[in-house]
């Protein structure tokens, strides 16, 4: 049953209106205050509200108002006995659904009124389509009720319609590119493409011509020309994930990018023009690396103009049953079986651990899980979490024997931890994680194979 709000101070009126309309078959409330009006619109989500214009504490306008700011799709219909074409004009611009004149005819009205509801299911379903669309062209879920997400939503919310470069900041696993297709999406580019790329993970001597395309013949086999990722998403986004891996010579060509929105592709001589929006992402301080020397100064101003950190997990705990119910429910689909339940024991298991690799560990926790549970539940045993501290000094080192042994045992353990976390680093880009490592790039794969590390 659908629900009308009458606001009327003159009590005899607003009962009229309530008899009739209940009549109707609406489900109908009366506020005799524009106060008491704005306070039923926010507790009761009416369908549609009709109100007089003159109250005794505020107009009807503060009630369309209202109304506009909780829900903008309510329909206002206002009522008055003072009726002039100026106070029309405003109310319709102010976006009252209609005007009309006391006295008038109660017919009449209930025409208004179920015109005014038909456009509002349009527009509902209308709205729907268009979020149908939306979800098969891909736009990311956010889910999360904390006030951390709800502080980055609605930063994202803010930039996303303008040109600005955002840097969003955080720890692997955050979700930055999620974050940064949903900028996109809500984006005036929307509908041009949106191009990841992964500093991180491109060999250095492949990456410039990744991102600028390169010339006929620029290069041995080079045997055609090719545009490069900032051609191709020109219009649209870019997004540069791991940019703190980027090497300086990269750098200052980026640089250009920004400034002057001119790109130059490899063994090229035309300078081109590229309409491209810039999102780059790290799990890294910029500022101490430009403090290091490691990263320019003016290509760290220049992408830090919109800043974003998105928050670890372990900081917004009270997102983990949200997000463990949308993964369930999403795998549930993706595997074609029945919504598991996940029971209190394995929550208060999800609830007291660490997270170190945040939501996409949670993520493939609870992919574990779905494949581990027979039944409809899932309990704390199909649970399955990787423990990913580095050991205690001397944890699992022989006390006995020669000390010789002892001091072979504790390189082995650093050289291993430290090799397995300069590739979770590097996404296990072994190229890059040879070079942070300062070794041969066959010296690390003899260490690894050696080390048995998966």
């Amino acid at each position: 049953m659908q629900r009308i709000l009458i606001v009327e101070d003159k009590l005899s009126m607003a009962e009229m209106l309530k008899a009739t309309l209940t009549a109707e078959g609406y489900n109908c409330s009366i506020a005799i205050t524009a106060e008491e009006g704005i306070g039923k619109i926010s507790s009761e989500a009416p369908d549609l509200v009709l109100t007089d214009l003159k109250l005794p504490d505020k107009d009807g306008l503060e009630i369309l108002r209202a109304a506009r700011s909780e829900a903008p799709d309510i329909p206002v219909i206002i009522m008055t006995a003072f009726g002039t074409i100026e106070i029309a004009v405003e109310a319709i611009k102010e976006g009252a659904f209609d005007f009309i004149t006391k006295p008038f005819d109660m017919d009449h009205l209930l025409v208004i009124i179920k015109r005014a509801l038909e456009t509002r299911r349009l527009y509902r379903e209308n709205l729907l389509l268009k979020e149908e669309i939306v979800t098969r062209k891909g736009l990311p879920t956010i889910v999360g009720s904390s006030e951390k997400i709800r502080e980055v939503i609605e930063k994202v919310r803010k930039v996303a319609s303008t040109k600005t470069t955002v840097l969003l900041q955080g720890e692997s696993g955050t979700g930055k590119e999620l974050f940064a297709r949903t900028i996109h999406q809500l984006s005036p580019r929307a509908e041009a493409l949106f191009i990841p790329i992964n500093c991180a993970a491109i060999p250095r001597e492949l990456l410039e011509s990744e991102l600028f395309g390169h010339e006929k013949g620029a290069f041995t086999g080079a045997t055609t020309r090719k545009p490069g990722k900032f051609e191709l998403a020109n219009h649209g986004t870019i997004f540069l994930d791991e940019i703190a891996d980027l090497e300086p010579s990269l750098q200052a060509k980026l640089l250009r990018v920004l400034q002057d929105q001119v790109i130059e592709r490899v063994g090229g001589t035309k300078p081109l023009q590229v309409d491209v929006r810039i999102i780059a992402a790290t799990n890294r301080d910029l500022a101490q690396a430009v403090k290091k020397g490691e990263f320019r100064e003016d290509l760290f101003y220049r992408l830090n103009v919109f800043p974003i950190h998105i928050p670890p997990l372990r900081e917004r705990k009270e997102d983990i049953p949200l997000l463990a119910e949308f993964f369930i429910e999403r795998f549930a689909k993706e595997m074609k079986t029945k919504k598991k339940r996940l029971s209190k024991e394995a929550l208060n298991i999800l609830m007291q651990y660490n997270w170190k690799g945040n939501v996409r560990e949670l993520e493939n926790t609870i992919e574990r899980a779905m494949i581990l549970s027979d039944g409809d539940t899932i309990e704390p045993e199909h649970i399955s979490l990787v423990a990913v501290e580095s050991p205690c000094p001397g944890e699992n080192l022989p006390m006995d024997g020669p000390l010789e042994e002892t001091t072979k045992a504790a390189i082995r353990m650093a050289e291993s931890e430290r090799i397995r976390k300069a590739l979770i680093e590097t996404r296990w880009n072994k190229t890059r994680a040879a070079e942070i490592l300062q070794v041969s790039y066959k010296t690390l794969l003899t260490k690894i194979k050696e080390y048995r590390i998966e």
